[in-house]
């Protein structure tokens, strides 16, 4: 009797931990499902109201338009010199620049941090994690002073390198990561065969480290391309301003008029929408590929 009831527990046992398994999963979707909510009908609301009037949205601001009108999408470039395109093309400019720089001086500041001992190299790793530490608020008016003496004013490299020198350190802090954990043996074997650092560093090292390079270089281009305050205390030129700028124009001046408003933020979000779609899966194989080697 006891090695029936034993060999009974023993068949009932896989049964529940599959059961267990089948609950958790479900309650993951159920939790993600619900999150995903949150953030895509939310996208969907300012959508549909971009195509409604203002009395439409005020009235039934949930409901579906009456007709899909286009008129709010037009008149935004109907009002004073506001150029939604060329406002594009500032923020493409800008945090393209962004992420040129970045990950040029940050390529070659975690290559050294990684592979190099030196004296005081631990404080450049606390300091690193400081200046993430650090608000933009309190370094916003030195910069400016900062700029005034470059003679930089007026020109896109007045917004572009502080957004470099804002981003240098979470970059830095990534890379310095991955590329520590790579193996030492493929540098060791190249500078057998004659490699030079530079050489170990462009034909070695950067191929290896594509997927944290493009990770970083895809999150600093959208807070870049979101960021707004730096472009708007130290680019006034209105033909230079990025997207975000303009978009905090319009709403200011379509303090009424809803259905422009959403049309406007409608056209801020859909080239960031589109980056995402197209770069998810390389976002989430750096920071995996990170993480397995780290």
């Amino acid at each position: 009797m006891s090695t029936l009831a034993g060999s009974a527990g023993a068949k009932l046992k896989p049964r529940s931990n599959a059961a267990k398994a089948k609950a958790a999963a479900y309650a993951t979707y159920a939790i993600l499902i619900a999150w995903s909510c949150t953030t895509i009908l939310p996208l969907l609301w300012v959508l549909l109201n971009s195509f409604k009037t203002s009395d439409e949205i005020l009235t039934d601001a949930f409901g579906f338009p009456e007709a899909f009108r286009f008129g709010n999408y037009i008149n935004l470039n109907e009002y004073g010199n506001i150029n939604m395109l060329k406002g594009f093309a500032n923020s493409l400019i800008i945090s393209g620049s962004v992420v040129l720089g970045v990950a040029l001086v940050g390529g070659l500041a975690s290559f050294v941090l990684a592979r190099f001992q030196f004296a005081g190299k631990s404080i450049f790793h606390v300091l690193f994690v400081v200046c993430m530490l650090l608000p933009q608020f309190a370094v916003i008016i030195p910069n400016f002073i900062l700029i005034q003496e470059l003679h930089l004013n007026g020109t896109y490299l007045s917004v572009i390198l502080p957004q470099i020198a804002g981003n240098l350190s979470f970059a830095i802090i990534m890379m310095t990561g991955f590329m520590a954990s790579l193996p030492a043996e493929l540098e060791e074997a190249a500078v057998m065969d004659g490699a030079s650092i530079w050489k170990i560093y462009y034909r070695i090292l950067l191929p290896l480290c594509l997927p944290i390079f493009a990770t970083v270089s895809i999150m600093i281009f959208l807070w870049s391309y979101n960021e707004l305050l730096i472009p708007l205390v130290y680019l006034p030129i209105r033909d230079m301003q990025p997207i975000s700028v303009l978009l905090s124009l319009v709403s200011n001046a379509y303090g009424t008029d809803y259905g422009a408003m959403m049309a406007a933020i409608t056209i801020s979000i859909v080239p960031l929408l589109v980056l995402y779609m197209l770069s998810q899966e390389t976002v989430i194989k750096g920071l995996t590929a990170g993480a397995v080697k780290g």
